[in-house]
């Protein structure tokens, strides 16, 4: 392993590497999250054959708890039954890993028990070719150090000449005992990726990309696009005061037909319809997936039922919130429900896609005999949510530097499902000198939170500049107890800060307890005590931070997403295995932070910030009428919508 490492080659298109440590990252704790030691790694290479590159880069893996062992055929059955290794890496002599590798493969196995835990190859030669990673449907070719094996799972390894055949091992093992991270763990010179014929797909929103559900539906679609498949977007209307009394989009509709998608993905329709009929529609001409990023298509009106149970028994005018948003008259509500399920129960209703565990759970609670359930993986720009230098990032924004910086996050801070009266009970415990907050999103009113040393910075739509506010904080915590999944707590994690949150709805799979941060139980009093205990523990909040970043990249990355949209088009028989591995466009790599050349993030997330003069009028309409809108100005918000139309 030792001899002249020559100068990074850019075609491997890590920044770099091997010869550097990598991108600015949390300190690796010293045990797992359940206080465990790390596993013990044995990386196996063929004798004579480790490269200088090869070998500085397991170096600079940040992973003591390994140890190297060159193998012949003869020797390679001694070296996995010796004691001392909790887990095997069988690495050809040429390949190298990518920064992190080790760390990302590991905390996995540990924290699932997975008996094999794959991540994705990076193949290159002049340039960057491509990246793929095994399929769980059935054998793949050419499995090497992209994956991580229990001592058992190598137990029945068998070599073909002086190879040890891991594909037979991976595809041996059943789909429960293995697992696929969603970032780069081996670099290999080599061929293009077989990347099969990739689909066209058409991804459908009410409105846009806008907002929370908006730019999570644009993240799906762009996660598809780097698996190879042409996506077009489609909305289907600029006109949301008419969304009560709008089921047909006839521009729109003859567009997608024109397109002749093979899929299509919906989500977050209510902006601009208050029934599912579109959704039918398309589910009747194209297989059609529906996303659920709210609860909209399983009941009468709302996006969250709350502690109402009226969807499980039959949605209709005892609404107790019929006025907020979405709204839709009452006597209206019943029926609309029954229309919603006829779309879900046909036998050519798209296919329900759920972004968490729970979520899925409700879905299956809510939705009508034969309307069938999936799980999707969320999509998350793991190189724009990035850890950086927290002491450069406050230097440029403004922030002070010895602080504990309490984050919190919402599109609208004071939302009524966001729990602003817990959250402002519980910061105001910890409030006072040292200790700041930090709220991004629209807070018309920032009195109300009752902190002095508070940073108010609004509504940010610049991913980038949002990447730099979450890096600069210490802690993220939300007091939402209605969120199918909740995407603050992962771009906070993503940036290496720990969310606290309620142990509720779809918190439990945006926050890993444990892990990415901490989740308490809904009673009074709980919130506040778990943040007292994290401002006062540093210690704590570092592990949890590293922790976050390292499990949820290999989750919520863009490949997991991909790979998760994957598994539901293989299912519906829409594309078939390309040698037992997906694969994936060489534009996926600028999707982490040790890409030599990283992808920009999107502008224009969010709407942009009202003006003084709306906000003091927002303000007065919620003093009168809280947040409701009540159908006679809905009506007149419509007619002065129409008559603007007709003007121009």
């Amino acid at each position: 392993m030792s001899g002249p490492i020559t100068p990074p080659h850019p075609a491997c298109g890590v920044a770099g590497w091997p010869s550097g440590a990598g991108p600015v990252a949390p300190v690796r704790p010293a045990r797992l999250p359940d206080g465990r030691p790390w596993p013990r790694i044995r990386v196996l290479t063929p004798a004579g054959t480790v490269t200088p590159e090869a070998a500085a880069s397991l170096a600079h893996q940040d992973y003591p708890e390994r140890d190297h062992e060159p193998y012949t055929a003869a020797t390679l059955p001694g070296l996995i039954a010796a004691a001392g290794a909790d887990a095997f890496l069988l690495l050809d002599g040429g390949d190298m890993l990518a920064p992190g590798a080790l760390a990302s493969l590991a905390l996995e196995a540990a924290l699932t028990g997975a008996d094999a835990v794959a991540g994705l190859r990076v193949l290159y030669a002049d340039r960057v070719l491509g990246l793929d990673v095994p399929s769980l449907a059935g054998a793949a070719e050419g499995i090497g150090g992209e994956v991580l094996f229990s001592p058992r799972a190598l137990a029945a390894l068998r070599c073909e000449g002086d190879r040890p055949n891991l594909s037979a091992v991976w595809a041996g093992l059943p789909q429960s005992a293995r697992r696929r991270i969603g970032r780069p763990v081996l670099l290999r010179r080599g061929d293009a990726p077989l990347c099969g014929q990739g689909l066209s797909i058409v991804s459908v929103t009410g409105t846009g990309t806008v907002g929370g559900a908006g730019v999570a539906h644009r993240r799906l679609s762009e996660a598809l696009a780097l698996a190879h498949h042409t996506v077009a977007e489609a909305v289907l209307s600029d006109r949301p005061a008419g969304a009560e009394w709008t089921d047909t989009f006839p521009a729109a509709e003859a567009r997608i037909a024109s397109l002749a998608p093979d899929f299509v993905l919906v989500g977050n329709v209510h902006g601009a319809t208050r029934s599912l009929d579109v959704v039918g529609r398309l589910a009747a001409a194209h297989p059609a997936a529906l996303v659920l990023h709210d609860l909209f298509a399983l009941t009468g009106r709302c996006a969250h039922p709350r502690d109402c149970t009226r969807a499980e028994t039959g949605c209709d005018a005892a609404c107790p919130t019929p006025d907020e948003y979405p709204q839709l008259a009452p006597r209206r509500i019943a029926g609309m429900h029954r229309r919603k399920r006829a779309v879900l129960a046909g036998g050519s209703g798209p296919l329900l896609l759920a972004n968490s565990d729970w979520t899925r759970r409700r879905a299956e609670a809510l939705a009508p005999a034969g309307a069938v359930t999936r799980p999707v993986s969320l999509a998350f720009p793991t190189g724009i949510f990035r850890p950086g230098d927290r002491a450069t990032l406050r230097r440029r924004l403004g922030l002070p530097a010895g602080d504990v910086l309490i984050l919190i996050s919402s599109v609208i801070v004071d939302g009524p499902d966001k729990g602003f009266a817990d959250l402002r009970d519980a910061l105001q415990t910890v409030a006072g000198p040292g200790i700041g907050v930090v709220a991004i999103g629209r807070l018309d009113d920032p009195g109300k939170l009752g902190i002095d040393n508070l940073f108010a910075p609004g509504l940010i739509g610049s991913e980038e500049d949002l990447a730099a506010w979450y890096g600069a904080c210490d802690l993220h915590v939300t007091a939402s107890r209605h969120e199918t999944l909740g995407q603050t707590p992962i771009e906070a994690g993503l940036c290496g800060v720990p969310t606290l949150a309620y142990r509720t709805s779809g918190l439990t799979s945006a926050v890993i307890d444990g892990v990415s941060g901490r989740l308490v139980a809904m009673r009074p009093g709980a919130l506040a005590e778990a943040l007292a205990a994290l401002v006062g523990d540093p210690a704590a909040r570092a592990a949890l931070g590293a922790f976050a970043r390292i499990a949820l990249e290999s989750r919520f990355s863009p490949a997991a997403s991909a790979l998760s949209l994957d598994a539901v088009l293989r299912e519906r028989g829409l594309i078939a295995d390309e040698a037992g591995r997906t694969s994936f466009a060489a534009a996926l790599l600028g999707h982490f932070p040790f890409a030599a050349q990283r992808v920009r993030g999107a502008d224009g997330t969010v709407q942009a910030p009202s003006s003084p003069l709306v906000r003091r009028l927002r303000r007065t309409k919620q003093a009168v009428l809280g947040r409701r809108m009540p159908l006679l100005v809905r009506r007149c918000l419509y007619l002065a919508s129409a008559l603007r139309r007709r003007a121009q």
